[in-house]
């Protein structure tokens, strides 16, 4: 549905997106991430028809951007980070002043503005002016201009500002349930509504991607584990110095034969009502290959040794640290 080719886009000297290239197909919903600058609005800009690439190609379901922008704009429904709404209008007058730009035939226009009403939760407030209404609300109204074509895409850039958890909660949902149907490229500061919502992940830095792919396939490239962290209770008749020994030599024998891996571990003992507390953190790094440790290797190696097993906890490498090292380290 969505193509983009080798596009660059040049504001004087400055290059604000530099050779960017990346596909996404019918139901996927993108994120699109990156920090203040790196180019973002820019590409949507581009997508929508609003700007022009200084070089390279961009493809909406078939149709250049460049050759045929009006063309484009009909598949496209797009919420700006700034709502584009009238505050003298009620919400029912600005929907058909929207139907009117999007040459909505009126022989479907009724039908387009309820089916918009309902899914955004406008219905109490249709009559009202929107300038009387709150900031959620206003963001609502927003996102059913973009819908109220029935585009193929979605282009949404912060579409949850300003909401109250519920309604973040709604909105979410009603993102996730259209990109079932249609092309959504999402744009967000908020990590977790990423996770929640978004198939796939694209991030872009300082006008060039730094990655792109679910948030599985970028923590692999990246290197990146899980990181296990377990309390233990050793034999009451072992030692400090036998426990520091026995946990230096943690999962030694889960270690892949030929491949070479660094693994990274911290150890705390504490002693509480005279029983050896070990806290131990650890993550494994492959060189070629980022291999698994399970929770029944993990089993095998404590009980070998003797401990026992008061606390296991698996944690997965967060879209927020692949964030911060794409974008700062």
């Amino acid at each position: 549905m969505i193509t983009v080719s080798n596009i660059t886009k040049q504001y004087g000297g400055f290059t604000a997106v530099n050779n960017v290239s990346f596909s996404v197909d019918r139901d996927h919903v993108l994120g699109f991430l990156g920090p203040n600058g790196a180019g973002k609005t820019t590409v949507m800009k581009i997508l929508t028809g609003y700007h022009f690439p200084t070089s390279g190609t961009a493809l909406i379901d078939g149709v250049s951007v460049m050759e045929d922008p009006v063309k484009v704009k009909k598949h496209i429904g797009y919420l700006p980070e700034s709502v584009p709404v009238y505050g003298d209008l009620t919400v029912d007058e600005y929907l058909t002043f929207i139907a009117d730009v999007r040459l909505i035939p009126k022989t479907i226009r009724k039908k387009a503005k309820q089916r918009a009403v309902e899914v955004c939760g406008l219905g109490n407030v249709v009559g009202k002016k929107i300038e009387t209404l709150s900031k959620g609300y206003k963001q609502r109204v927003g996102l059913a201009q973009a819908i109220l074509h029935d585009p193929a895409i979605l282009i949404l850039d912060e579409p949850t500002t300003g909401l109250d958890p519920n309604q973040i909660i709604e909105i979410r949902s009603l993102i996730k349930e259209l990109g079932k149907s249609k092309t959504v490229i999402l744009s967000t500061h908020i990590l977790q509504e990423v996770e929640a919502v978004c198939s796939q992940v694209l991030i872009i830095n300082e006008g060039k991607i730094a990655a792109y792919g679910t948030a599985a396939e970028i923590a692999a490239s990246l290197k990146g584990t899980d990181t296990w962290e377990l309390r233990l209770i050793p034999p009451r008749d072992m030692d400090e110095e036998t426990v520091r020994m026995k946990t230096a030599t943690v999962f030694l024998q889960t270690e892949m034969e030929g491949t070479e891996s660094h693994r990274e571990k911290k150890v705390n003992l504490s002693k509480i009502n005279g029983s050896i507390i070990v806290d131990l953190t650890f993550s494994a790094q492959s060189a070629q290959s980022v291999y698994p440790i399970d929770g029944e290797a993990i089993f095998d190696w404590v009980v070998s040794s003797g401990f026992k097993i008061v606390g296991m906890n698996k944690k997965k490498i967060s879209l927020e640290d692949i964030f911060v090292k794409l974008t700062k380290e």
